[in-house]
């Protein structure tokens, strides 16, 4: 290999408790370099995301027999998609392809992302054809959240799409000028734009250790990427009081007939049942609605606090 001070090619990892995946992935990932052209240059950028178990050790273990490797060593845990944005915006190469550490995204499609970058492509992004050691529940879960926030955007991001791709420089340039904190990348890849295809891959299952996404944390990203790309669920709570408030007017001028007329409705019965119902739904409208504008204040008070998006203990390089 070449100089690696420009590399031309960054492999960006970020970890958290992986301990057990680190010698592993970094075997695969050297394994899969190796077939590509012997001028690449390139380098190894993982990012240790606060890791509470051997996965800073096991990191700089394999940096005393290994070259090329860069470790990004952040002061805490920040979460998946602020580590990944750390391990970009360090990475130096001409291209930086973005990948997980649990092995289900397999490096042996980097060269098939490399061939495809000189061909002129400035995103490679890998497209699930099936996802093994998966639920049932996750596989349903995933492919809705693609699908809906397909729907509600206007930026075209990929359905069965993760973060696992290959951008080109100017790519990650225009990452680098996007500081927003609730980060949702691979919608930010796609609203990019510039010259972008799919590869299909078939998912592997996690080689050791538990997800980092539970159900929680996956609500939670399907949140931001919604709220990041779309202003939808804005304008529904709107068009949904306009409707609950057009249905409530109607059903006061129906009881102002029936009262004039000394009439009674259909299955009247005296009592408070109908207004108790009435008051419950318009107040859960009215919680649904404020729910939403919380979410997107929310954001606007953690974007307008100006804190850095990542804070770095340590950079190391082997």
């Amino acid at each position: 290999m070449t100089d690696t001070s420009h590399p031309a090619l960054s492999i960006v990892v970020p970890l958290y408790n992986e301990g057990g995946n680190v010698a592993p992935l970094l075997e695969r990932i050297s394994g899969a370099l190796a077939r590509l052209p012997a001028d690449l240059s390139y380098e190894i950028v993982l990012v240790n995301d606060g890791s509470r178990d051997g996965t800073l050790t096991a990191i700089r273990n394999e940096m005393k027999g290994r070259a090329h490797l860069v470790l990004v060593n952040l002061s805490r845990n920040f979460g998946h998609q602020l580590a990944a944005t750390a391990g970009i915006e360090v990475a130096a190469g001409d291209a930086v392809v973005l990948m997980d550490g649990d092995l289900q995204d397999p490096p042996e499609l980097i060269d098939e992302f490399v061939a495809k970058w000189r061909q002129g492509y400035d995103v490679v992004y890998a497209v699930r054809r099936t996802r093994k050691g998966e639920s049932a529940f996750k596989l349903f879960t995933a492919g809705a959240f693609y699908r809906i926030i397909k729907r509600l955007t206007k930026v075209d991001i990929p359905v069965d799409a993760g973060d696992f791709r290959l951008m080109s420089r100017r790519v990650v340039e225009a990452l680098r000028r996007s500081p927003e904190r609730h980060r949702f990348l691979r919608g930010m890849v796609s609203w990019v734009g510039f010259n972008q295809v799919a590869v299909e891959y078939d998912r592997d299952v996690r080689y050791s250790g538990t997800t980092k996404y539970p159900i929680t944390k996956m609500i939670r990203f399907a949140m931001d990427g919604i709220t990041s790309f779309s202003d939808i669920p804005l304008r529904f709570a709107s068009y949904f009081g306009f409707t609950v408030s057009a249905i409530a007017f109607i059903y006061a001028l129906i009881i102002v007939a029936f009262k004039l007329f000394s009439l009674k409705p259909p299955g009247y019965t005296p009592g408070w049942a109908s207004t108790i119902v009435t008051v419950l739904f318009l107040g859960g409208v009215q919680l649904m609605s404020l729910g939403i504008l919380g979410e997107y204040l929310g954001r606007v008070y953690d974007e307008v606090k100006g804190r850095p998006l990542y804070l770095v203990s340590d950079i190391e390089r082997s």
